[in-house]
């Protein structure tokens, strides 16, 4: 349902469009048939009167015969042309699909740098070889502005180095449309309530300038400096003033002359990319209060972190809320969902959104599905990296034979009798080995608490343990817990004893009750553990049955939200000396927790109806001198508590968690789901039809299955999808063999359309100027329109919908007007003449856009103020229809005044 209503902006300017040509078409019909217009310039021009032959194009000839054509003729040409114009945006749309996918490519490369943090801790980041403003206003421009940069050049190339209308036409009739249009709708489809603000303000407002400026300079060169004549300089000027507009936006985006002493810094974006510190980006994060550790060069404090920072906090919350959501699954599942989440949410590139604008309209499915492949893909990687790691060493050393004991400690009751030792080896188990062992007195000693004993232990070969025996030594004297040693020796070529090669043997009287206490004072714990079995020990002593009581306490660490309360008692029966707590850790998926809880034990007491209780119970009663020798030594063996009656547990993150996670946000580019690795990869992809809409995008629901629309629209694109397979994959080369082919065969399939365009307005006797304005600027810029309507819905900043049109705009002018008319004044200049242009129409369709482009750039700022909208797109819903009624105004108003200047209806310069 969103979707529908979300394509209704931009089905209205295309129906606009439909029905403004056939008026036009009818109106041009009428004027070139007779009517006498108040000026000569354009009525009778070539190609616009039936007595007048068509130009033959670069790469099409006219259709023939151009003679005695009926009014049915001219009206079934022009919809086989139309309808090429169609198949041919479609072509340049698709071709231009893999050139966006090359420079996404190129300009995703990254780099490893050693960053310092607060404390001086190093560490190493990925840092993205491009800045992002320059990438945008450079090969992200071109790639989506190429055809109508390319346009320009190759009309000017295909009329001998004369000027020609279709291309400037089509430059400045782009622009209108982007500006007007595309910014019309963006601010519509946004949520009821919600905005969207240009996050890069003074970037935006460089281009802003040099845009209107780019259109300003076309009317000083055309009418005013050099009236009716473009000179060498003029339009190598014109070129130079792209890479000033670079320049300039880079120098705001990094402040380089106001700041240029303040230390470089880095910070890392939504896709875990190190970029530029934005300065106003701080003013709009959350957490404020955090402490952010510190990565720039001179380790001083600064937020080039906190989108790093933000972006795992993210991810953690969408872990938790799919916790909440789907408490069956399992981490690793929910980890994956996670992960597309944050892929799904995360800013994207320009060409990620013009890409995939481009495949949803060509049947060729919606490239945000692959993200749970990816996400599985990344979480299988990352696991297996880190698994590499930990066995990386353990490998190395089983090279080699080690001989030791399995395990290194015993504890055992003095009433035992015999209990086995055992000894394993481990490495290369091929050869024969010999070790000698012999017991060593500790506190107990041979001959009264042990056996002692000697002897040698053989491993044959392909044998990996052996084992032997220990007596014990049983009394009825009350007395402490000893121990005692079992050490190995003289092991035999070529293994090698290791640690622990001497085994600790724990002695526990049986004639006390015990003393009662926990294993260590201080426990650290992973919130990932799930169940943790806390020890409580019995020693001196295991006679009879014993009640502990325990409990558990809140520190930090509250009961139901990370742990779960326990109280009761354990009992121990006799002659056992150890019993477990088991405490449920409640698992969230913290990034970086550390949080404490306290498990406390009770005094222990005799239980059961034995004669030792009995005695214990009766010296209890008596007073200190009405003790007998055996009531006290009832009461010495009675049950203590130990010196650790309460452990404080520390509930710390998962490092393996911390370590996916950090490793899983960076790898969160979307962008890279774009690029192609293989041509069959390429090839499958041409012959797949793959389901192009949004819904059924939920987690647990399976994808949705292609619709009638998409199997249509693809075997309309079937014969550009498979041609242009044949391009190399972004992969090859680093995606520059990608980006060269890419952009000749855009130059290919532009100038057919400019051949195609050419024809189809002479056939219907409708001028270049038109033509390029309304069918060519809009067939060129539709799928820009729907990229930029999914980024404004998509991304949490306007950037990458409506930041770059101004950039974009410029660079039109600067690089397709510039290299375009360089390229002619020098070929003319060359044989001693001038280049020639006419002012006329493109001079007034410039200075219409540049009077239209100043109120509406003005507006955007106006809607910045809370009372007006809060942000340049979204807002309250009054605010939102009236602005995009009024841009979309202005781009009727610029399409109907410039057409009906072209033929003469009203007068212009």
């Amino acid at each position: 349902m969103a979707s529908t209503t979300n394509f209704r902006p931009t089905s209205l300017a295309i129906g606009t469009f439909v029905l403004l040509s056939v008026a036009l078409s009818m109106t041009t019909a009428s004027v070139t048939n007779g009517a006498s217009s108040p000026s000569n310039r354009s009525v009778h021009a070539a190609g616009h009167h039936a007595d007048t032959k068509c130009q033959e194009g670069l790469i099409l000839p006219v259709w023939q015969p151009q003679e005695n054509l009926t009014t049915g003729d001219r009206i079934a040409r022009g919809l086989v042309y139309f309808f090429a114009l169609l198949y041919l945006f479609i072509g340049v749309s698709i071709v231009s699909d893999r050139f966006m996918a090359a420079i996404e490519v190129i300009t995703s490369k990254e780099k490893e740098v050693r960053v310092k943090k607060a404390g001086g801790e190093e560490q190493i980041v990925v840092v993205r070889v491009w800045n992002e403003t320059v990438a945008n206003l450079t090969l992200m421009a071109l790639g989506s502005s190429a055809p109508e940069i390319l346009l320009s050049i190759i009309e000017i190339v295909a009329k001998n180095f004369n000027a020609g209308d279709l291309g400037p036409g089509t430059i400045v009739g782009s622009a209108a449309y982007n500006l007007f249009v595309i910014i019309a709708i963006c601010v519509l489809v946004i949520p009821d309530g919600e905005v969207r603000r240009i996050k890069h303000l003074r970037v935006f407002f460089v281009t802003a300038t040099w845009s209107v400026f780019a259109y300003i300079w076309l009317y000083l060169i055309l009418a005013q400096i050099t009236p009716g004549r473009v000179d060498v300089w003029e339009g190598f000027l014109t070129f130079l003033f792209f890479p000033a507009t670079v320049i300039t936006a880079y120098v705001a985006d990094r402040r380089l002359l106001v700041y240029k002493y303040i230390s470089k810094q880095y910070r890392m974006n939504k896709r875990g990319v190190i970029v530029q510190v934005e300065a106003e980006s701080a003013l709009e994060m959350n957490n404020r209060d955090e402490k952010l550790n510190t990565i720039d060069e001179n380790g001083g404090v600064s937020e080039e972190v906190r989108d790093f920072e933000e972006s795992r906090r993210e991810y953690i919350s969408a872990l938790k809320d799919l916790r909440k959501k789907y408490p069956q699954h399992d981490l690793e599942q929910l980890e994956i969902m996670a992960q597309e989440q944050l892929m799904n949410k995360g800013p994207k590139s320009r060409a990620f959104y013009r890409i995939q604008a481009t495949r949803k309209m060509m049947g060729s499915g919606n490239i945000m599905r692959k993200i749970s492949e990816r996400a599985q893909s990344d979480l299988s990687e990352v696991k297996a990296e880190l698994q590499r790691v930990d066995v990386d060493e353990p490998i190395e050393e089983d090279a080699a034979c080690r001989v030791f004991f399995e395990p290194g400690h015993y504890t055992v009751m003095e009433s035992v009798g015999e209990f086995e030792v055992r000894v394993v080896r481990r490495g290369d188990l091929s050869s024969s080995v010999t070790v000698d062992y012999e017991t060593e007195d500790g506190s107990a000693e041979a001959g009264s608490d042990y056996i002692g004993k000697k002897g040698t232990l053989t491993f044959a070969p392909g044998v990996d343990e052996q084992r032997f025996q220990i007596q014990v030594i049983d009394d009825d004297v009350f007395e402490q817990d000893e121990h005692f040693y079992i050490r190995l020796s003289n092991v035999s070529e070529p293994a090698s004893l290791s640690t622990p090669k001497v085994a600790t043997v724990m002695i526990l009287d049986d004639d006390h009750s015990g003393i009662f206490a926990l294993a260590s004072k201080d426990h650290e714990l992973v919130e990932s553990v799930g169940t943790y079995e806390l020890k409580v020990q019995r020693y001196s002593g295991a006679r009879g049955k014993v009640r502990v009581p325990f409990w558990t306490e809140d520190g930090t660490a509250k009961a139901g939200k990370d742990f779960e309360e326990q109280r009761g008692e354990l009992i121990f029966e006799n002659n056992e000396i150890e019993k477990v707590i088991q405490l449920v850790i409640v698992e969230e998926g913290s990034y970086e927790k550390d949080v404490l809880f306290y498990v406390n034990l009770g005094d222990p007491q005799q239980i059961g109806d034995d004669d030792v209780t009995g005695l214990i119970e009766a010296a209890e009663g008596k007073a200190p001198e009405e003790l007998t020798e055996e009531d006290k030594m009832a009461l010495l063996g009675r049950p203590k508590a130990g010196d650790i009656v309460r452990a404080q547990l520390r509930i710390k993150e998962s490092k393996e968690f911390k370590n996916t996670v950090d490793k899983l946000v960076q790898r969160a580019n979307a962008s890279i789901l774009i690029g192609t690795s293989s041509w069959k990869e390429q090839f499958v992809e041409a012959l797949t039809v793959s389901a192009g809409d949004d819904d059924g995008d939920n987690e647990g629901e399976d994808p949705p299955t292609p619709s009638c629309m998409d199997y249509i629209m693809h075997f309309v694109t079937l014969f550009w999808k498979i041609i242009f397979a044949f391009i190399p994959p972004t992969d090859m080369s680093g995606g520059y063999l990608c980006f060269v082919v890419s952009i000749f065969c855009i130059g290919v399939v532009t100038a057919i359309i400019g051949d195609v365009a050419s024809h189809f307005g002479c056939t219907l006797g409708i001028k270049d100027s038109v033509t390029a304005i309304i069918f060519v600027a809009l067939g060129t810029s539709i799928p820009d329109t729907f990229a930029s309507k999914v980024a404004a819905i998509q991304d949490k900043y306007a950037d990458a919908s409506i930041g770059n049109v101004t950039g974009s705009n410029a660079v039109n002018v600067f690089l397709g007007i510039g290299v375009a008319w360089t390229i002619a004044a020098c070929y003319h200049s060359f044989h001693g003449r001038s280049f020639d242009v006419e002012p006329g129409t493109l001079a007034f369709s410039v200075t219409l856009f540049c009077s239209e482009a100043l109120v509406a750039i003005l507006v955007l700022v106006l809607r910045r103020n809370p009372k007006i909208g809060g942000g340049e797109l979204g807002g309250p819903k009054k605010a939102k229809y009236i602005t995009s009624m009024f841009f979309f105004s202005l781009w009727i108003v610029y399409l109907l005044v410039s057409s009906l200047e072209a033929y003469g209806i009203i007068k212009g310069f």
